[in-house]
C-alpha cells in the first residue's frame, strides 16, 4: 500500500512498526482508516480513494 500511495500522490508513506494487528492510516493528522475500528484490513483501493476524495 505504501508503494501505491507513493505512485498516486508522490509522497513517501511513513510505516510505523507496531503490534497487535493495528493498521491505521493518518493523513495530515486525520485518521482516514483504522483496522481496529472496522475490524478488517482495507480493500485494495479503499485508502487510495479516500485520499483522492480529500484532494478535492
Amino acid at each position: 500500500m505504501a508503494d501505491e500511495i507513493k505512485d498516486q500522490f508522490g509522497v513517501q508513506a511513513e510505516l510505523i512498526k507496531g503490534s497487535g494487528g493495528i493498521f491505521d492510516v493518518v493523513v495530515d493528522g486525520k485518521m482516514i482508516y483504522s483496522k481496529h475500528q472496522t475490524g478488517r484490513f482495507p480493500e485494495n483501493d479503499e485508502v487510495i480513494s479516500t485520499m483522492e476524495a480529500m484532494k478535492k
